[in-house]
């Protein structure tokens, strides 16, 4: 069954619109569920013209083996950044901001490696450059510049550049 066509464009944002639309109205009602879906089709209808054709995932297992490098170093930040605040005085903390070249060109994988930079606690993704190719970052302790971007890269970049091609 062909769930999208010309009126049903992105069936998943209809949903998702419209179970976001009934979380606002904090009560499910008859015309609430008409408005959600009224507003779940008529937002993808009118603004699919801006959105890029879909970017080609690759390889999923490296998908799921990257959510979960991620989401572990997520945690993993989370404990640092506490122990950094709470028992290391600010004298000791590193900050920097760091140039980070770019070897991916897909917008949607700069994209994933700027908001899993910011994500992960301790380091923002700031700013990228007009060309594309280099990202800078914040890093709350980054005693080694040149390390840290290099983590950066093998860490992310590199199973970026094998998701995305």
């Amino acid at each position: 069954m062909k769930l999208h066509g010309r009126w049903l464009r992105h069936p998943l944002i209809t949903l998702v619109l419209a179970g976001f639309w009934l979380l606002l109205m904090n009560e499910i009602t008859l015309g609430g569920v008409l408005m959600g879906l009224f507003l779940g089709v008529v937002i993808p209808l009118y603004t699919s013209r801006f959105w890029p054709e879909a970017p080609a995932i690759r390889h999923l297992p490296r998908v799921v083996e990257y959510t979960l490098i991620v989401l572990w170093d997520i945690v993993v930040a989370n404990v640092q950044v506490a122990w950094w605040i709470l028992f290391w005085k600010v004298e000791r903390l590193r900050p920097s901001f760091m140039t980070v070249p770019l070897d991916i060109y897909s917008p949607e994988a700069i994209t994933m490696l700027a908001g899993t930079i910011t994500m992960t606690p301790g380091t923002v993704s700031c700013d990228l450059s007009a060309d594309g190719r280099a990202l800078l970052v914040h890093g709350l302790h980054a005693p080694d510049v040149e390390e840290t971007v290099a983590g950066i890269k093998d860490r992310y970049e590199r199973r970026l550049r094998e998701i995305f091609g």
